[in-house]
């Protein structure tokens, strides 16, 4: 299990953006945590990947303190974190970097299998460089193909995983997490305001202003932001001057 405790964070300029965040991951849940613009859900992202230093507060993995972890040591015990705006790598072919993330020589199956459950063909795929040659998009669903490799991997972390991905491909997405979530015993994180996302939550957190504002069941929490959500006239993730965040 993966636990926050009391966790906070502040940018240079001295603006706190989490305000003592407390919050237990389950185990082989799909969690997913939505919110308002600048409510904090991307930096405790962010936090539990081992990007961002918290200024105070603890993180905790199956009971042990890895609050001063870097992501290469979370990485290697088991929290595999996809980039909202992934890397891109000259020289690097698909394949390769499916073969780095999986920590070992991937059948030609397996990466059609993965590459197929984020939407991309493997046959135009797996020998292309991951550069500038890729767009968005498609640099979108490879980031998310190589944390679906990663077969040591216990929390796997999305960071607005449908960002930049076409209508068919999300389907596609939508399709790979129910399969994560009742096959793979794995814990699904995701930071999301996509209601199809949210639909198949096992569990919804709501961050805003930097602090938890409610969290349980899906089936219990999405009707009441789907109620407010109608009330207030502004689509979950927005602001009421409709910026995204």
């Amino acid at each position: 299990m993966l636990e926050l405790k009391n966790i906070s964070w502040e940018i240079p300029d001295g603006d706190k953006i989490l305000k003592g965040i407390d919050l237990e991951i389950p185990d082989g849940k799909m969690t997913v945590i939505t919110g308002p613009n600048g409510g904090g859900k991307t930096s405790l992202a962010k936090i539990i990947a081992g990007l961002e230093v918290p200024n105070s507060g603890e993180i905790l993995l199956d009971g042990e303190n890895i609050t001063d972890w870097d992501i290469t040591k979370r990485a290697k015990n088991g929290i595999a974190y996809a980039f909202q705006q992934p890397v891109r790598f000259k020289g690097v072919t698909v394949r390769d970097l499916l073969n780095l993330a999986a920590e070992r020589t991937l059948s030609e199956r397996e990466i059609c299998s993965v590459l197929g459950e984020v939407g991309l063909c493997a046959r135009d795929y797996i020998e292309r460089d991951v550069d500038a040659s890729l767009s968005g998009g498609e640099s979108k669903r490879i980031e998310i193909a190589t944390v679906l490799s990663r077969e040591n991997a216990k929390i796997l972390v999305f960071d607005e995983p449908e960002a930049g991905i076409d209508l068919w491909s999300f389907t596609s997405l939508i399709d790979a997490f129910q399969k994560l979530k009742n096959e793979s015993g794995k814990s699904l994180l995701v930071i999301s305001h996509q209601e199809r996302i949210l639909e198949i939550a096992d569990y919804i957190v709501v961050i805003a202003d930097g602090n938890v504002r409610a969290f349980g069941e899906g089936k219990d929490v999405l009707p009441q932001l789907l109620k407010e959500e109608k009330e207030s006239k502004c689509p979950l993730g927005k602001d009421k001057k409709g910026e995204n965040n």
